[in-house]
């Protein structure tokens, strides 16, 4: 029988490769009436706070990011411009070659699976889309729950949804949000995925104190479920 009952997975960095943000994002900026590097330096500084929802809808906080950067956007000119910011930040992620099969191993071996995300609202309208998400169990989301990682609530909060206990969970992560050290804390068995793309990732937060197993790929997960959980 496997080791862990569940694999509770990171999103952005995890299930996809390295993100930057696309030209996309500054096309947005324009068509609102700011200047896209204040826009972005708006969204760098900010990101925990939207990702815990902290500004409302998805349409309040693209006004709120805009007019903190400068913008006067026309009325209707928001929301004519949701569609192009949800589109963009899909364009940003593309999954990692190997995670529909890592995550259809992991279900074959009677293993339940599971995101928890540190988001915006943008993740939640784009993944039913994407094929990892019938994959996946369970989905967390920051921006759904108003709490992000290392909170220890959301990572309750994906146990319960999966019906299982924390000390079940290996959870895998690229190290933001300081979700590895989070993930221990509540008792759950923390592995970093070090692939070589996430050199340019981009990253709030990092785990850079964690010093517990480390894998190159996902596919790298599936030999750590037939073998004791590794102790951190």
């Amino acid at each position: 029988m496997p080791a862990f009952r569940a694999v509770v997975f990171d999103f952005f960095g995890t299930l996809t490769r390295s993100v930057q943000r696309g030209p996309q994002h500054a096309d947005i900026a324009r068509s609102l009436g700011a200047d896209p590097e204040a826009v972005r330096g708006v969204l760098d500084r900010t990101f925990r706070a939207r990702a815990c929802g902290r500004y409302g809808s998805a349409e309040a906080t693209l006004r709120w990011v805009i007019e903190q950067a400068g913008g006067a956007p026309r009325p209707g000119a928001i929301r004519a411009a949701m569609p192009a910011r949800v589109d963009a930040l899909r364009a940003d992620t593309q999954l990692r070659p190997d995670a529909v099969g890592a995550l259809t191993a992991i279900r074959r071996r009677g293993v339940r699976t599971a995101l928890i995300s540190d988001c915006t609202h943008e993740l939640p309208a784009f993944l039913p889309g994407l094929p990892v998400a019938p994959l996946l169990d369970a989905q967390i989301f920051s921006v759904e729950l108003g709490i992000c990682k290392p909170d220890p609530r959301i990572y309750r909060a994906a146990c319960d949804a999966l019906d299982v206990a924390p000390e079940d969970c290996l959870y895998v992560g690229d190290g933001g949000s300081h979700e590895l050290t989070g993930a221990a804390a509540v008792g759950m068995t923390p592995v970093r995925l070090a692939a070589r793309d996430l050199a340019n990732h981009l990253v709030f937060d990092a785990d850079t104190n964690f010093a517990g197993r480390t894998v190159r790929s996902l596919t790298e997960v599936l030999t750590l479920l037939d073998h004791t959980p590794v102790l951190v």
